[in-house]
């Protein structure tokens, strides 16, 4: 049995295989997941687990060079963007529109749904390399 680190195996299992630049998602539990892209449900019930605690996990075990976010979160969610920024200080970071941001879900490894119902809680985790 794994003692530390992320302990969920579909997570575990994605990381281990990500190569660099290879993306994967984390979400709210409203957004659309395209056929054909791995989905990774954690929703429990509204708000479980939020967004920043599954964001949280997954960026001590992965190596991140750059992250995408729709535009809109500047605006409707500044408290997670916040978050966000303060967990990835001098990454580079890339804003889209969020209808720009769903079509970029079709290449994505996999998405983590979350149990996040606040708006625009969704990012693009770009792997990074460990050398």
């Amino acid at each position: 049995m794994k003692k530390t680190g992320i302990l969920n195996s579909e997570i575990a299992k994605v990381l281990a295989d990500l190569g660099h630049t290879d993306t994967i998602c984390i979400g709210d539990c409203g957004l659309p997941i395209p056929a054909g892209v791995k989905r990774i449900d954690l929703a429990l019930r509204r708000g479980q687990p939020t967004f920043l605690d599954v964001l949280h996990a997954v960026e001590e075990d992965m190596q991140i060079e750059r992250i995408t976010l729709a535009s809109e979160i500047k605006t409707m969610n500044p408290a997670v963007l916040r978050e966000v920024e303060t967990t990835f200080p001098g990454v580079e970071t890339g804003f889209v529109s969020h209808e720009d941001f769903k079509k970029q879900l079709v290449n994505v490894k996999a998405v983590i749904r979350t149990g996040e119902v606040t708006p625009y809680a969704n990012i693009i985790l770009h792997a990074g390399v460990i050398f």
